[in-house]
């Protein structure tokens, strides 16, 4: 395992590192302790050439200017929250609206975990390197009760799984759902669409929304809806059968398991230059986003490449969105003398 950290900018006088790990496979993977944002990563084909397989910019200046949470965090409730609000022991707390049209609360607001200066330190074994990001998010930040002590971890190991680890406890009680959020093209950042990715996922049932994007309280079967990835179908097929082609569903996660137990999230294929990833979490749900809103704005990537609409998909392994207002959905709450914790690992290969 290789690294190096390389000096990327500052916000408010705060230095911006970029770190790249690298293993023995030619995997490499670029993170940086501004929202903790993945860059890029570099993955090698089946003809041995190593493509990025990430949405992103090459410059912090691109990443301030504003993005679609390119290799992000988001938190400190990622998804969305129902009219920004949600009770705690008898008391309603008023989170911002930040997604027009709507009035929901979205990713934790205009202001939240992806655009703060993270510390960081690394820990370096035998066979990975690991980046532990960490910040304090004080009581009232963006709304949310408890100041909420996290670190986030981003590591690259020698058998081409990187992994998202995500740590938090509170002094009162708050509500909590933190995800990596980026965008995946297997063929290449710079390829076009996803359509003719081959996706499985390990879910039986999903959370149908409401024209506001908000879950219904429903968990309804996949079988013979156009969502059904429960074996391997290409996406663009499955496509044609919803509205838009637009994917944007949580999809929960099967099996009882314990807790700190990995299960089956998902496995994404690329037929054309061999490579998968699969998703393995303890998370109870997995966001399956297909980038249907990427044309929304003019987006410009690495190297003046402009994104389209599914020009990149999202698997973020989460709690389920509105859970702070559904009573029968896994509780997203954080006491005191708990410890939020979770795991989701990436397996990168070629097929």
């Amino acid at each position: 395992m290789e690294k190096t950290i390389v000096k990327f900018g500052e916000v408010d006088g705060k230095v911006v590192d970029l770190i790249t790990l690298s293993n023995k496979n030619g995997m490499k993977v670029s993170v940086t302790n501004y929202g903790c944002i993945v860059t890029s990563i570099e993955v090698p084909g089946r003809d041995g050439k190593a493509a990025d397989v990430v949405l992103g910019y090459e410059s912090l200046e691109k990443y301030l200017a504003g993005h679609p949470f390119f290799g992000a965090i988001a938190g400190r409730f990622a998804n969305r929250v129902q009219d920004g609000k949600f009770s705690l022991d008898d008391y309603t707390y008023q989170l911002e609206t930040n997604e027009p049209p709507t009035v929901q609360h979205l990713h934790g607001g205009s202001k939240g975990f992806d655009k703060y200066v993270w510390g960081y330190d690394l820990e370096e074994t035998e066979d990975a390197i690991l980046v532990h990001f960490h910040r304090i998010s004080v009581d009232g930040e963006s709304g949310y009760p408890g100041t909420l002590d996290v670190t986030h971890t981003i590591g690259l190991d020698e058998e081409n799984q990187l992994h998202y680890n995500f740590r938090a406890h509170t002094d009162k009680p708050t509500v909590i759902n933190l995800v990596n959020h980026s965008y995946y093209n297997l063929a290449g950042h710079d390829s076009g669409s996803v359509a003719g990715h081959q996706l499985t996922l390990g879910a039986d049932f999903y959370t149908p929304v409401a024209e506001n994007m908000i879950p219904t309280g429903e968990i309804l079967k996949l079988a013979d809806t156009g969502l059904d990835f429960r074996t391997a179908a290409k996406i663009g097929d499955n496509m044609e059968k919803v509205e838009g082609g637009a994917f944007d569903f949580n999809f929960i996660l099967n099996g009882a398991k314990k807790e700190g137990e990995y299960t089956f999230a998902a496995d994404l294929y690329d037929p054309e230059s061999g490579r998968f990833m699969t998703v393995l979490t303890t998370q109870p749900a997995i966001q399956f986003y297909n980038g249907f809103k990427l044309s929304n704005k003019p987006w410009f990537g690495r190297n003046g490449y402009k994104y389209e609409a599914f020009g990149g998909l999202c698997l973020e392994t989460q709690g389920f969105p509105d859970s702070p207002n559904k009573a029968h959905f896994p509780s997203p709450r954080l006491n005191p003398g708990e410890i939020y914790e979770h795991k989701t690992i990436h397996r990168f290969g070629t097929r």
